[in-house]
């Protein structure tokens, strides 16, 4: 590109650029026959030497891909943040405007298309023009050598690298010219040009023709008229000196010296270029802010690229995912309705100020298909006061964030599979107001818990209860749930919860007697997943951020389509919702947040009072919210005492994770399809359940009509390595021989004739082991609904 503009130009300097111009003469006498000015020993610089020094360059230009930015658009199209390293957006020749083509070459190369890679007549007119002006008024470097300049910069790993490529040195002039001499001879000059317009730098972060014209005048390229036109080609000769936003007075010259030029070279009348001249900028700046931070949904964002920076297909490593979401110019359409986001913001801003020593957070999940339709938390992204890096709505592994214990809202697990197991919901047990069981007497998946501790359990209201399924789980009491999880096993609920998205890693230390209170530090967002599975009817899905990534022509890249599984009995997951409906039903614990629709929930409050939360959803939306103590460095603690919503009150599940649960469910009632949850049937949940055919073997018309003829929804759930024969049935989600209900769905995988690889766990999995509880004593627990 042009040199910036200098006070003037001594003598000495003439000579010392007149110098140069003769080198880079000598040089092309050697490599481009018939270019050379005959000076070919000026300097001391022999033909036969500048032919081998330029030998030993590069054959030609690695032409990389450039750096374009990514959008993040929300379920409906519109964006909700953007991604970039350089704000550029590729286009095509023909998607810019003759007059902006006209207007660049005019300026800085107006014999572009009539010389090669070096235009000799121009560098000397450029030369002797810029003195008689006194600063630089027209470039000297062709369209072609200003491209390999910008290439070698955008392209440069190390500071070592960008130096080399602006150093002031023959050595870089000389590089530089064989690397235009090889662009030349690979590629059309409309390449060349197009390439050179999408790489340019025009100020103010806008990187390449598109993104400045929608930068500076919110047009596209293909829009941009003459004095747009020639504001922009007059930029790149400097974009920080000419940038109309901080200089628009020397901005104004620099377009005016472009008309001038336009109409010297006759594109344009000398008339047209004065009426230009007279007007002014009129400039429309739209700024394009970068990052997260600036999303409407800014924790969501955060979780969109850390979910797809595990995606193997985007790239080998994270970084290599991150650079290419960062750089690669690609629509991300995600799950996020942003209606539903700001009502939970909206809730949530409402209950939890963001500089109070609590962290308030909450997701909203689709039954059905896992979408994640919002995340919100109290405090905003930033290192501020009261302000937070850490992602507190998803898990560990996305956010930063340990999560919170959840509490009674893990005795669901229990409940369902109490059912599943085919124990009555009317079946009634007398649970005195403290209990003292030996740790020995519940069972895991390896067998007895093995501890010679007694866990002692106590109720919130220490009155002794008589009580079922329905009236334990909608009083919450805890030594009726350490009853029932006597009976139910450990294992089973514990699986379970794995099952519907809750991360469980460490059985030693999770799966005690201890787990139905809820020790185990989880998310908003695995809750809500795993309650949005009993309001579709047993069905679990993932969880799901993004639905469809695209590069910037539209072409789709990849469709992420929901992965869900039938983890439950539709008559189980029934009788839950059954039971789970009572808590929002008058006389439960959340009566007062219940929205206007069919709903079902559950409160839950950790033992210490750390936390306090409410899980709940209607047929059609799931949601948790959870409040949590934090101190100066993020470690939790205490709820007593402190400040939550300007206010310090007693905090429970239902009076204060309860109510940002309720205004947001309330809010969005209007838009909610009105649907009711299907009573369960008592016959079908004493155990007329419907036991899935073995179809192993099986091909996959034989065993599709199998499963259909008991009644039951087919889904292909694609290729696995097994030993059966390929193209017929390895095995069935639910497996051959469990009870499920009619209607729903089994899910059939192919074998692809590769036996599986052992397992070096012989087997066994995650779902073994022991261990104390979350204090490391006996386990006692006090909760509260």
């Amino acid at each position: 590109m042009a040199r910036s503009r200098t006070d003037g130009l001594s003598a000495p300097k003439v000579v010392s650029h007149l110098a140069v111009m003769l080198v880079v003469s000598a040089v092309l006498g050697v490599v481009v026959s018939g270019l050379a000015i005959p000076f070919a020993g000026v300097l001391g610089f022999a033909a036969r030497n500048v032919s081998e020094s330029i030998d030993e360059l590069p054959q030609e230009l690695e032409t990389d891909l450039l750096p374009q930015r990514t959008e993040i658009l929300d379920a409906n199209g519109k964006q909700i943040a953007t991604i970039y390293d350089q704000n550029r957006v590729i286009v095509p020749l023909r998607a810019i405007s003759r007059t902006m083509v006209e207007a660049i070459i005019s300026i800085e190369d107006y014999r572009f298309y009539q010389h090669g890679a070096l235009d000799v007549k121009g560098t000397i007119r450029a030369l002797f023009t810029n003195q008689a002006a006194d600063g630089v008024v027209q470039g000297g470097s062709s369209i072609t050598q200003q491209l390999v300049k910008l290439t070698l910069v955008n392209q440069a790993k190390s500071k070592e690298e960008r130096k080399a490529a602006t150093d002031d040195t023959y050595a870089r002039k000389l590089r530089e010219l064989r690397y235009a001499i090889a662009l030349e001879k690979k590629y059309s000059k409309d390449w060349i040009l197009e390439r050179y317009l999408n790489t340019a730098y025009f100020g103010d972060g806008a990187y390449g023709i598109q993104a400045a014209a929608q930068h500076y005048f919110n047009v596209n390229a293909n829009e941009l008229n003459l004095r747009q036109s020639a504001m922009l080609a007059g930029i790149v000769q400097s974009p920080g000196a000419f940038d109309p936003t901080e200089n628009p007075d020397r901005s104004r010259e620099r377009r005016n010296v472009v008309l001038e030029r336009m109409a010297e070279l006759s594109v344009i009348s000398q008339k047209k270029a004065d009426k230009a001249k007279a007007l002014p900028l009129g400039l429309d700046v739209q700024k394009k802010e970068r990052g997260c931070v600036n999303s409407p949904a800014q924790f969501f964002c955060e979780y969109v690229i850390a979910w797809l920076k595990k995606d193997p297909a985007l790239g080998r490593t994270p970084r290599e995912r991150w650079r290419l979401i960062e750089n690669g110019g690609l629509t991300i359409t995600t799950s996020i309705d942003m209606r539903m986001q700001e009502a939970a913001q909206t809730s949530m801003n409402s209950h939890v100020y963001p500089q109070e020593s609590v962290i308030g957070a909450m997701a909203l999940v689709e039954p059905g298909t896992g979408l994640v339709k919002a995340l919100a938390q109290s405090r905003e992204l930033g290192k501020g006061p009261g302000q937070t890096f850490l992602n507190y709505t998803v898990p560990k592994e996305y956010g930063n964030a340990a999560g919170f214990q959840p509490g009674s809202t893990f005795k669901t697990f229990v409940l369902a599979s109490a059912i599943e197991q085919g124990i009555p919901l009317n079946k009634t047990y007398n649970v005195p107001a403290e209990a003292f069981i030996p740790e020995n007497t519940f069972e895991t998946c390896d067998g007895p818990y093995q501890s010679s501790n007694v866990w002692s359990v106590s109720n919130f209201d220490f009155a002794p209860h008589t009580v079922n399924l329905y009236t334990g789980l909608q009083g919450s009491v805890n030594t009726f749930f350490a009853e029932l999880e006597q009976e139910t096993g450990i294992c089973e609920p514990y699986r379970l919860a794995k099952r519907l998205g809750v991360r469980l890693t460490n059985p030693k230390d999770e799966m005690r007697p201890a787990f139905t209170l809820g020790f185990v530090d989880v998310s908003p967002l695995e809750m809500a997943e795993a309650y949005a599975t009993f309001a579709a009817r047993g069905k679990h899905c993932d969880s799901l951020p993004v639905t469809k990534i695209a590069d910037n022509q539209g072409n789709v890249l990849k469709d992420y389509k929901p992965k869900c599984t039938q983890e439950l009995p539709s008559p189980v997951a029934d009788a839950v919702n059954d039971v789970l409906e009572g808590v929002t039903a008058p006389g439960g614990f959340g009566q007062y947040i219940a929205p206007p629709q069919p709903s079902a929930g559950k409160t839950g409050t950790s033992s210490a009072n750390r936390s306090v939360w409410f899980a709940g959803y209607t047929p059609n939306l799931a949601g948790a919210a959870a409040v949590g103590g934090v101190n100066e460095v993020g470690e939790p603690e205490s709820l007593d005492g402190k400040l939550i919503g300007g206010v310090v009150a007693s905090t429970s599940g239902s009076s204060t994770a309860g109510p940002i649960w309720g205004d947001a469910f309330k809010a969005l009632a209007p838009y909610l399809p009105d649907e009711d949850f299907v009573q369960p049937s008592g016959e079908d949940v004493a155990g007329v359940l419907i036991p899935v055919p073995y179809v192993g073997g099986y091909s996959i018309e034989s065993a599709t009509a199998q499963l259909e003829g008991a009644g039951f929804q087919v889904a292909n759930g694609g290729y696995v390595d097994s030993a059966a024969a390929r193209g017929t049935v390895a095995y069935t989600s639910p497996a051959a021989g469990s009870m499920f209900g009619s209607g729903d769905t089994v899910t059939i995988y192919i074998s692809d004739g590769t036996p599986r690889k052992p397992d070096r766990n012989n087997g066994r999995g995650n779902n073994n082991g022991n261990g104390n509880d979350n204090n490391g004593n006996n386990g006692r627990g006090r909760g509260r609904g």
